[in-house]
């Protein structure tokens, strides 16, 4: 079954071709009412994803900082400090863009986590009835 949204969402952050999937995310299936279901490989395979992906947000906010704090006017004239200012302002905007979807990955990745978690503990509460002593 594919996730025409997971997949859509997959294919926006990382491109076409995401563990050989061609940017689909693949599930199994009964999911419905918005929900879908992943095994715990699975799970973790698109956990490792986004954490790559909040080290890359990671990394462009500390270069948005080295940036802002490297600004300079080229001269001392009021065009000059008014080109900073500008630049500055468009920067501050940026770092507050890249704080929010830093933020917004982090939480996202806490609750991947936690329905792993839930998956392994259901898929081992399953599994214990069949298991001989």
């Amino acid at each position: 079954m594919i996730i025409g949204e997971a997949g859509q969402a997959v294919q926006a952050v990382w491109g076409g071709d995401i563990l050989g999937q061609s940017g689909r995310v693949y599930g199994g299936g009964g999911g419905g009412g918005g929900k879908f279901q992943m095994d715990p490989e699975e799970l973790a395979s698109v956990i490792g994803l986004w954490e790559d992906e909040l080290h890359k947000i990671i990394d462009d906010s500390r270069r948005i900082d080295i940036i802002m704090g490297a600004m300079e006017a080229p001269g001392k004239d009021v065009v000059s400090n008014g080109y900073v200012s500008t630049s500055m302002d468009s920067l501050m905007a940026l770092q507050a863009q890249n704080d929010s979807m830093r933020q917004y990955v982090q939480e996202y990745i806490k609750k991947l986590k936690e329905a792993q978690t839930k998956t392994v503990a259901t898929d081992q509460g399953m599994a214990d009835p069949f298991r001989t002593v």
